[in-house]
């Protein structure tokens, strides 16, 4: 088999090469991959490359019916596995919300809808992380104190629900007050 140029702009001249969907062609790059978000942000083209492999398998997946309602089937139930997870997690201390987020990840890979929330996610994540950033130190030890105040709250009440302890009592009986 007879190549030309190298690394990922190699294309390869046999016409059963190209059927087979071995090599780059130049038929396959489309315009918007230059215009993803992750090409401006400064994302490395290792991760850029890697994507259009993930996305170019998928696309050979959605090409047949069958391979697109498995694929279908699949990004839902472990989409699904992933939120359940993490919205059993939330109530503890850990990553319960990143976990959601992850599921959210996995759906968005193949519903338009949960593309969409996650693209809002990220949104409103990023605006209240500079918000916060951009406050005086004395406003962000207030929203932490709240924020750690919230998770004790969650905490206390998820184990008093759960398992019928009452921590507090726990506590004082432990201590001796």
């Amino acid at each position: 088999m007879e190549q030309k140029g190298s690394g990922p702009e190699r294309t390869a001249t046999t016409e059963e090469d190209q059927e087979l969907g071995h090599g780059v062609t130049p038929d396959r790059i489309s315009p918007a991959e230059d215009s993803e978000p992750e090409a401006q942000m400064g994302v490395s083209v290792p991760a850029q490359a890697h994507r259009g492999r993930v996305g170019e398998t998928l696309d050979r997946i959605r090409a047949n019916p069958t391979g697109r309602m498995i694929l279908r089937i699949s990004v839902a139930i472990a989409g699904l596995a992933v939120v359940a997870l993490g919205i059993l997690l939330i109530p503890l201390p850990g990553p319960g919300w990143f976990i959601v987020i992850g599921g959210l990840a996995i759906w968005a890979v193949e519903f338009t809808w949960a593309k969409k929330l996650l693209n809002f996610t990220r949104r409103n994540v990023r605006a209240w992380t500079h918000w916060i950033a951009r406050q005086p130190w004395p406003l962000r030890s207030v929203i932490g104190v709240v924020g750690l105040v919230f998770v004790a709250f969650v905490v206390w009440a998820s184990v008093k629900v759960s398992l019928d302890i009452d921590l507090i009592t726990e506590t004082r009986d432990f201590f001796g007050w």
